[in-house]
């Protein structure tokens, strides 16, 4: 773990209620795809948590975080979704101002165990982590599938994004107003992978658990005190016993889950 500031380079809205926030700044602590970032916002007590979305070294063009080693200037890209004060304040964040982060949190995906065609499926805020993952296993000689699930049309985010990489994407709609008429698992249908990873809502994530035949990598959301192990208030329940989901996660094993 480690605190720094960062410079904002740009906080654009995606959609009618997701930001892209890109900062500069030391990325070095931040090694694996799944882990996440706490933000400072002036006039809040905790700390905000936000999955990375990607990340790159500046003094290496295009290398991705993690598959280099070195302290470096490098870009972060964050998602995150307006729901409550404190995303609403980050909202008004504008380009040159200076941001507070802990970065290197949490446990992320073990790409190892993709075998060659993995699975990757993001449900709504749960899809940018599932980028730097998917450009990482890319570049492990993988060829995955990704599967993007949102309520509408009007939702919809980083498609291209995910084509650019050279990955096969799939979009589902709950409303069928664009791609597959449904829920991700519909859209689960008649594809071989080797192996999933996941990040989204709880229902989601359980949906997938009992859809997959095969093992795979769930990354939860909890609410969280400190976000670096010590509070215990994102404590979770597994088959190996009581894990934190800030620490110890948020990427868990399917074979651990206990829902």
């Amino acid at each position: 773990m480690k605190q720094d500031f960062f410079e904002i380079v740009s906080n654009e809205r995606l959609t009618g209620n997701v930001m892209e926030l890109v900062l500069r700044g030391d990325t070095s602590e931040i090694a694996v795809p799944g882990q996440f970032v706490n933000i400072k916002l002036d006039g809040f007590f905790l700390r905000r948590p936000l999955s990375v979305c990607n990340c790159e070294q500046g003094a290496n063009a295009g290398a991705s975080c993690g598959a280099m080693a070195g302290k470096s200037e490098g870009m972060l890209t964050l998602i995150y979704k307006i729901v409550g004060e404190g995303t609403r304040a980050l909202a008004e964040y504008k380009a040159g101002e200076m941001l507070d982060l802990l970065t290197g949190l949490g446990n992320g995906y073990d790409i190892s165990k993709s075998g060659d065609e993995p699975l990757l499926i993001g449900g709504g805020a749960g899809v940018p982590p599932m980028f730097l993952l998917c450009r990482n296993l890319i570049a492990a000689g993988t060829k995955p599938t990704v599967i993007l699930g949102f309520n509408s049309k009007a939702e919809v985010f980083y498609e291209n994004e995910f084509k650019s990489l050279g990955a096969r994407v799939i979009v589902a709609t709950a409303d069928g107003s664009y791609g597959v008429r449904g829920f991700v698992t519909d859209a689960m249908k008649d594809i071989l992978y080797s192996y999933t990873y996941a990040c989204g809502p709880e229902p989601m994530l359980r949906a997938v658990y009992e859809k997959a035949a095969c093992g795979g990598q769930y990354s939860f959301e909890e609410r969280m005190g400190c976000g670096f192990g010590a509070c215990m208030g994102c404590s979770c329940k597994t088959k190996y016993g009581s894990k934190r989901i800030c620490k110890d996660g948020p990427v868990l094993e399917k074979e651990e889950i206990i829902w």
